[in-house]
């Protein structure tokens, strides 16, 4: 049975769920566990950023706010209408359910004038081996062809498919190598001890 994966946790230990396959556990806690694309290395300073996230134990709205400052990029949170569950196994229930439906959740707001960006870092949680159906609601209501597109995750012990799967979903745009931050607290705790590994990947990345 797959598994609903998130930054937090403790919770996902509450319930005996493994974070990842085998393969996955044997991942480092390196800022490349997953390779998406070449890096060109060509300086992406002075360029327009928008940091775009989605986040629910509070992990992934860290490292964006982190990643946004470092940058000087715009921030936009991808919020569902309908809020999921604060606890746990609920939460893993209505996730569960809307990948099996392939689900396109309604969300809140909208990016104002997405054409004036040139990098769009997109940030979640690992959930299901992959992002919250959210994500996928996000970046199907924007137009990424010609923009730089990168991506990150949270997870409680690594990627799984989740950059590849914000990759495959923007064909059109270039990118650089994402980072998958793994956290075994919930709600930013310990976030702070990701930052030299978060700045030595933007540095490989241009910025």
């Amino acid at each position: 049975m797959k598994k609903f994966l998130s930054s937090a946790a403790m919770l996902l230990t509450a319930v005996g769920l493994s974070a990842c396959t085998a393969k996955a556990n044997q991942v480092s806690n390196e800022i490349n566990e997953t390779e998406t694309s070449k890096n060109e290395f060509m300086d992406l300073k002075g360029k327009k950023v928008l940091v775009a996230y989605f986040s629910w134990s509070g992990n992934t709205k860290y490292a964006a706010q982190y990643i946004a400052k470092k940058v000087g990029a715009d921030e936009f949170e991808i919020v569902t209408e309908k809020a999921y569950p604060t606890e746990y196994q609920p939460c893993t229930e209505v996730a569960k359910a809307e990948k099996e439906a392939n689900a396109r959740p309604e969300i809140k707001g909208k990016v104002e004038n997405m054409d004036q960006y040139d990098v769009v870092f997109i940030g979640v949680p690992v959930w299901w081996y992959t992002g919250p159906m959210a994500l996928f609601t996000f970046i199907e209501s924007y137009n990424f062809e010609g923009k730089t597109v990168i991506p990150f995750c949270t997870a409680y012990s690594g990627p799984s498919q989740t950059l590849k799967d914000i990759v495959k979903a923007t064909p059109k745009s270039d990118h650089r190598n994402g980072i998958c931050i793994v956290t075994k607290e919930m709600g930013g705790k310990d976030m702070d001890q990701n930052q030299v590994r978060i700045d030595k990947w933007l540095g490989e990345i241009g910025f």
